[in-house]
């Protein structure tokens, strides 16, 4: 039986991720009370925890990022831990210090971890000084005034990162020297927007890699253990779109060989709580990309294939237990696969897309689960991430999982605000993929990916998905696509 010191954990967070943590929370007892921004008041977080406190703040995204109103929340709330979810303030070393200063458990790593590691640019230095592999890079914090020139002396194409951020914000890509100064200043402006910090730090891209990362939990107390890999290799501007587990590009040996350096790398910090540790894999040679200090959108397909519930882990740790399980406990059963479902047009370069939902309706199919956080009569804005949903299928092989993976996203329902579901399904039948060959510039390899989408949807679907542009905020449209949705299905 878990025992926990506090008995209300404040969500510092939004959307699905609030969704899930809240769903965990009650499983163990314990009482949720979340923060939201007035544009958030409609959505099924703020309905389903037990408390529900707004915040302020413009654009609404500055809300989440306020971590004075935060933590005043948590007060009010009597919530005695605070889970910060993922992006927003979950890799501030600086919140997660005042988060603890105020008497309020962190559900998440020691701010002195997330000072080391969550630091993209002081983890790189470290990983670099215990004999870890890096890739080759130029930091701003060891010299500002030639930051410009040591990225020039590394070599083309450069890749651009802020250093206190994650999730693909602010990333630029430099394969002209002559962009290298725009794409400098681009970066620190979209990191300062997204992370209130503006340094960056430079890195020799290497191209058509896969991305692996490797899924971690430590006590605090010098126990590490892998939970496997997953693939993140599909993505688009930086930002994943399907993640698999186990990677089909690692054989046993490499597998192992990469899953005890990413334990070693966390052990010697003595890290607490869940986290990943972020790889570059290049033929059978691989370097340390990113340490993230947080729990990782795509932590389903994880827990699906091993049945360990990664937010039960974190709370386990957060009060000061010790791991309850060992490293030959954990085993791989299957193979797991989660698409992100964003509100974008992939036909037009992925641009986000808004609008009222209309009609939802998730698939009911044994092994797919989704994690969501919209409902129906919704409003899609542009003030937050466009990530709708995360779709998860579970099979004994590979080929199957993709198999119960594409009907579930061409059963799912949304009308009212475009999607990229057609361009999944249509992804997840490219033979690229199902070879297991993508790589983190497939897409960019392959556009006509993206264009071809579209013409994959279903005849009701594609007429669908025009008719609810014009009547977006008709009510009479919805008892029509209704009926129209129970012929087609029939």
């Amino acid at each position: 039986m878990q025992t926990f010191p506090f008995g209300t954990v404040l969500i510092a967070n939004r959307g699905e991720i609030a969704v899930r943590i809240i769903k965990t929370l009650r499983n163990l007892g314990l009482r949720s009370a979340t923060v939201y921004h007035e544009a958030d008041a409609r959505t099924p977080a703020v309905y389903m925890a037990d408390t529900a406190i707004a915040i302020g703040g413009h654009p609404p995204m500055s809300a989440y990022l306020d971590s004075e109103q935060i933590i005043a929340a948590a007060r009010s709330a009597n919530a005695g831990a605070l889970h910060p979810g993922y992006g927003f303030l979950s890799e501030s070393a600086e919140f997660a210090r005042a988060v603890e200063l105020a008497g309020i458990t962190f559900v998440g790593p020691t701010s002195e971890n997330i000072e080391l590691m969550g630091d993209k640019t002081r983890a790189r230095n470290f990983v670099q000084g215990s004999g870890f592999p890096v890739v080759p890079s130029a930091i701003e914090d060891d010299d500002a005034s030639t930051f410009a020139s040591r990225a020039r002396a590394l070599g083309l194409p450069l890749l651009i990162k802020p250093s206190a951020g994650g999730g693909g914000k602010g990333m630029r890509i430099v394969q002209d020297v002559r962009a290298l100064d725009d794409a400098i200043a681009q970066a620190r402006r979209e990191a300062r927007r997204y992370f209130r910090d503006g340094r960056l730090y430079a890195e020799r891209y290497v191209e058509r890699p896969h991305h692996i990362e490797v899924q971690v939990l430590g006590d605090g107390f010098g126990n590490v253990v892998h939970l496997f890999e997953r693939e993140c290799s599909v993505q688009r501007r930086f930002q994943k779109i399907i993640e698999e587990t186990p990677s089909p590009a690692l054989p046993q040996e490499l597998r192992k060989r990469l899953c005890d350096t990413a334990v070693s790398i966390a052990r010697s910090i003595k890290y607490r709580g869940a986290g990943t540790v972020e790889f570059i894999l290049s033929g059978s040679e691989f370097y340390f990309l990113e340490m993230n200090t947080r729990l990782q959108v795509e932590h389903p397909v994880t827990e699906v294939v091993t049945g360990i519930d990664l937010v039960a882990a974190q709370l386990h740790v957060a009060a000061g237990h010790e791991l309850s399980f060992l490293q030959s406990d954990i085993v791989l059963r299957g193979h797991a696969i989660e698409a992100r479902l964003y509100a974008e047009a992939p036909e037009v370069g992925f641009a986000p897309t808004t609008g009222k939902i209309l009609m939802l309706e998730y698939p009911e199919s044994a092994d797919v689960r989704i994690d969501s956080g919209i409902v129906q009569g919704q409003e899609i804005t542009a003030a937050f991430d466009p990530l709708l949903a995360k779709i998860i299928a579970h099979a004994s092989t590979r080929s199957e999982a993709t198999l119960k993976l594409e009907r579930a996203i061409r059963e799912l329902v949304l009308l009212g605000c475009e999607t990229n579901a057609s361009f999944l399904a249509h992804l997840l039948t490219d033979s690229t993929f199902q070879n297991g060959d993508m790589h983190t510039g497939c897409l960019d390899d392959n556009p006509g990916l993206a264009l071809g989408s579209r013409s994959d949807m279903s005849p009701f679907l594609a007429a669908a998905a025009l008719l609810t542009r014009p009547v977006r905020d008709s009510a009479d449209a919805v008892p029509a696509l209704h009926a129209a949705l129970g012929k087609w299905r029939n």
